[in-house]
């Protein structure tokens, strides 16, 4: 063996009791696992005391640019995830054209930056794949991004695509899943993908699940229509007969407040009548978006020179102002903004840096405006590349959510501005240390499961999100007394403590608590694809 990890508590990925055990690496592999004190390696790590379980599968990640900006990715090395899966929310980087790249770069900035001097050199989904071939810290699937899609095929318009244009958008996610996407997310408050309708979305997802993928939706509420729309995505799934992961399946804002059963009877009632749902969600209370999310869709339609002449416009500001603040847009989940559960955390410009870490209605009244005002005025100088907290969840949500028998993991994170969400850094120990460890939400066994092996069941992943012989040794070896998030939402980039191990396809990325650098990850592309 090559590496063994001795006397280790193993949670092996099914949920199933923890058991001692030798686990030997070799070649990239899982080796071997043995009855504890039976395996010699070239190096062996003392586990005792420890657990050992497969590296964290974040469902639902954000690091599409930094992952390639950063590549050593100590946000997620630090905290033990060893897969993400990228393309989320409608919204991402391939496939593309050099209009919609641009484009793209504009609309994305307070999730993913712009990094100045960065190589934008693929323009499809092979081509990005292959960019993340080159050397990453993690392994990264890929989704087709829906919203992306239609901006090639239709543009930033409000209306129904043309029987060309949806024949189009058919073969553009084709043509990504043929290359290796996993599936298609959508982003369905967000421009242009919200201007789908129900019937297009069921098009799309026929082609998604005949070619092996399932379909990943930011559906159009998690506010005033969250159950509607819910169902709206069960729907899609029964007419396309594709599989279907809810992404950030949270129910939010004060509208919802203790209506998770109502979400889960609806999933159960579907599972039981054989449908395939999974979903993820992460383990705190926040959201998190570019500020300009919360424009009504009108706001937004045209692209973004039409966005920034509508917030220049007295009247037009107008018209928004009273959407947002009276009757609640649907960028904002249908819900009345609360200016006060608003907090800027990200800013493009240094001269706007004071209002980092406050909400919109704080520094309003800082500045003696009103809240609307300072809103528009901050869009239009940060050309919409401002992101924002949104305190709009509810803690017994979060617990019934995560204990229901498809949920997975997923951090949501963003990775960019001064103060972006812990959940970038802390998602899965926080799972560990305040669910398992100190709630009793779940046992350590089941958190793992839902960590690991389930999530690798719904990414069709054959080989790894176990702990058993033949397995990428995707790993990653804890104290569960001691391990915790320290990421704060005052000091968000704080690495994890209470990991000692991660390792990345049998390479060692975190080394006795410390970050080697390592770039053993690459991408893991659709089985079904034709390349």
């Amino acid at each position: 063996m090559d590496v063994v990890i001795g006397n280790a508590l193993v949670a092996d990925g099914t949920g199933g009791p923890l058991a001692r055990h030798d686990v030997g690496i070799s070649g990239g592999k899982i080796a071997e696992v043995a009855d504890a004190g039976s395996l010699t390696g070239g190096r062996t790590i003392d586990a005792d005391g420890l657990v050992l379980a497969p590296g964290f599968i974040d469902m639902h990640s954000h690091s599409d640019l930094q992952l390639l900006a950063n590549p050593d990715h100590p946000a997620k090395i630090t905290q033990g995830v060893t897969t993400e899966v990228l393309g989320q929310d409608g919204l991402s980087y391939a496939p593309v054209d050099d209009v919609v790249l641009e484009a793209l770069r504009q609309q994305l900035a307070g999730w993913n930056d712009d990094p100045p001097g960065f190589d934008w050199n693929w323009r499809s989904v092979g081509e990005y794949l292959d960019r993340l071939d080159r050397g990453i810290a993690v392994n990264a699937a890929y989704l087709v991004p829906q919203g992306t899609v239609r901006m090639l095929a239709v543009g930033w318009d409000d209306r129904p695509a043309t029987e060309a244009e949806l024949n189009r958008m058919k073969e553009l996610v084709a043509t990504g899943l043929r290359e290796g996407a996993m599936g298609m997310s959508s982003g369905l408050t967000y421009t242009p993908g919200m201007y789908a309708e129900t019937s297009e979305l069921v098009e799309l997802c026929r082609v998604v699940g005949e070619l092996g993928g399932f379909y990943s939706p930011h559906h159009r509420s998690y506010g005033k229509g969250a159950l509607e729309a819910f169902a709206e995505m069960i729907d899609v799934s029964r007419r396309s007969g594709c599989p279907l992961h809810l992404a950030h399946a949270t129910m939010n804002f004060s509208v919802n407040k203790g209506k998770a059963p109502d979400l889960l009877k609806l999933l159960d009632d579907a599972l039981d009548d054989g449908c395939d749902i999974s979903l993820d969600t992460y383990p705190y209370l926040p959201g998190a978006t570019y500020l300009s999310a919360l424009l009504p869709s009108w706001a937004t339609e045209g692209g973004l020179d039409a966005t920034l002449a509508r917030l220049s416009d007295v009247d037009e500001r107008e018209r928004i102002r009273a959407e947002i603040e009276e009757s609640g847009s649907d960028g904002a989940h249908g819900v009345p903004i609360d200016w006060d559960a608003i907090e800027i955390n990200g800013v493009r410009h240094e001269h706007n840096a004071h209002l980092v870490g406050h909400s919109v209605a704080a520094s309003a009244r800082t500045r003696g405006t009103e809240p609307a005002k300072l809103y528009f005025d901050t869009l239009l100088d940060e050309r919409l590349g401002t992101s924002c907290l949104m305190h709009v969840g509810h803690e017994e949500n979060v617990q019934a959510i995560m204990r229901h028998r498809t949920h997975t993991g997923g951090s949501d994170g963003l990775l960019v501005g001064a103060r972006p969400h812990p959940r970038a850094w802390g998602t899965f120990p926080r799972y560990l240390a305040r669910y398992v460890r100190e709630l009793g939400v779940l046992d350590l066994a089941e958190c793992v499961a839902h960590l690991t092996g389930r999530a690798a069941r719904r990414l069709r992943l054959t080989d790894r999100g176990l702990v058993r012989a033949g397995y990428a040794a995707d790993l990653v070896l804890f104290d569960p007394e001691t391990v915790a998030d320290t990421a704060t939402f005052e000091d968000p980039r704080q690495p994890a403590t209470g990991l000692t191990h991660v390792f990345v396809n049998g390479v060692a990325a975190l080394d006795d608590g410390r970050p080697t650098g390592a770039l053993a990850g690459h991408s893991l592309r659709n089985p079904r694809r034709t390349r």
